[in-house]
């Protein structure tokens, strides 16, 4: 096909479709970089709104997941940085937790998470993609360059550094939380 026929073709499309099979990788995608329960749904909404948008554009040199992953990150980022501006604070809900998977620990679970989250809100958005993709996803490297739109390498050293960091800000608020409880342990 030549040039205007692929295009035409490609204007025919509809989000519906896109957005049917791949809903649930937006939203979860968007919950690892991140955003808070709250704004999910006005997240992944906005996420299809630009793609929608640009669906035109979209020229297919990549699977449709790496191009909303990419748009899914910029949305993350946005509100971030609007949030930063509101000085909100990002807390996992008790109610995000699944307790029914742990009776016995709810408390600590919750606890994990939200230490968790602390620690990746540390972390600049770029490393945080890879690190929630690589270590709690499970996805592989090769997969996680083209989601993000990145070289191999790049990926590598990510997801090197997000580490780096995840043991500094462990052992940071580790620290803090010894000494909080050895100077309230004292009379």
């Amino acid at each position: 096909m030549d040039d205007g026929q692929t295009r035409a073709g490609r204007e025919c499309v509809t989000i519906e479709p896109i957005y049917r099979q791949t809903f649930r990788f937006v939203w979860r995608s968007l919950a690892r970089l991140g955003v808070p329960d709250r704004d999910l749904p006005d997240a992944v909404q906005d996420v299809f709104v630009v793609a929608h948008k640009r669906l035109a554009e979209f020229e297919g040199r990549s699977r449709v997941e790496t191009w909303l992953y990419g748009i899914a990150v910029r949305v993350a980022s946005d509100g971030r940085r609007l949030a930063s501006r509101r000085h909100e604070v990002f807390v996992v809900p008790p109610e995000a937790a699944d307790e029914s998977a742990d009776v016995t620990g709810p408390t600590e679970r919750r606890e994990g998470l939200a230490l968790l989250e602390r620690i990746l809100d540390a972390m600049p958005i770029e490393q945080r993609a890879v690190f929630s993709l690589f270590e709690i996803d499970g996805v592989p490297c090769e997969e996680i360059a083209e989601l993000v739109d990145a070289p191999i390498g790049t990926v590598y050293s990510r997801l090197r550094l997000a580490r780096q960091a995840f043991k500094k800000k462990l052992a940071q608020l580790n620290a803090q939380q010894s000494f909080q409880v050895h100077v309230g342990g004292r009379p």
